[in-house]
């Protein structure tokens, strides 16, 4: 009776062994999974396209975001058929994984065809003059306008202007400087309209809209000239037929 005993006794403590044992097992498995998961996964590379307002960087901390922002398996799962909205300036982003270690972001920014000074503020417009977005910083590549009167702005409406042209004339602009890649810090228009181009310490009148095209075409080849200089280039009366250019230096 006391041997029959004893070998009951030994039963459960055998199972239990086994228990633990595969409970281990299985941890294990999973603490391997885990590692492989964040090291075979981690990204190394990020390439940014499409951004301008915000650097790479900026971009980057808004997509990589959480405990697993750096792993390009819980990345994908994460932005699978979905983009990043709700981000001032951008109209979405795109995340897409290349590779186990490479992801690229691609980002939509909003149209901006230039922006106007408010309250101290800058009001940023589309090519239909609507006021899409405010910011206390300027964007590189945006041009600020100035000569347009209005007493109100308000945002995701229609800057309240008297001639609504106008916004055709600055998309017609900025589409040329784009072309001939002239970008300016400035586009301001006088009380008739006529355009003078900011580049630093270099303005460039242009005049009307007439001879638009013959008179930017000129920038790529005058402006590298001009470099460190202060004054006025004028371009108003220039024509593929009457090439009149003149610099008057500032003071």
């Amino acid at each position: 009776m006391e041997k029959e005993y004893s070998a009951v006794t030994k039963m459960p403590d055998i199972r239990v062994k086994i228990r633990i044992a595969i409970v281990l097992g299985i941890i294990n498995v999973l603490l391997g999974a885990s590692y492989f998961g964040l090291t075979h996964y981690a990204v190394k590379t990020v390439q940014v396209d499409g951004n301008k307002h915000y650097s790479a960087e900026e971009i980057k901390a808004m997509v990589m975001t959480g405990f697993l922002g750096d792993n390009s398996l819980y990345l994908s799962l994460k932005y699978k058929n979905k983009g990043i909205e709700i981000v001032a300036f951008v109209e979405t982003m795109d995340v897409v994984v290349q590779s186990n270690d490479t992801i690229r972001i691609i980002v939509y920014e909003k149209a901006l065809a230039g922006y106007v000074q408010y309250l101290g503020r800058y009001m940023y417009f589309d090519n239909e003059g609507v006021v899409v977005e405010t910011s206390k910083v300027t964007t590189k590549g945006i041009p600020q306008v100035t000569g347009l009167s209005f007493d109100h702005v308000v945002l995701h409406e229609k800057l309240p202007v008297e001639n609504d042209q106008i916004f055709q004339n600055i998309l017609t602009i900025t589409k040329l400087l784009n072309k001939y890649d002239v970008l300016c810090d400035k586009i301001q228009f006088d009380e008739n309209y006529n355009i003078i181009l900011g580049y630093n310490a270099v303005k460039v009148k242009i005049g009307a809209m007439e001879n638009l095209d013959e008179k930017l075409m000129q920038l790529p080849q005058i402006l590298p000239s001009l470099a460190g200089e202060t004054g006025t280039l004028d371009l108003q009366n220039y024509t593929a037929d009457r090439k009149s250019v003149t610099f008057e230096k500032g003071k």
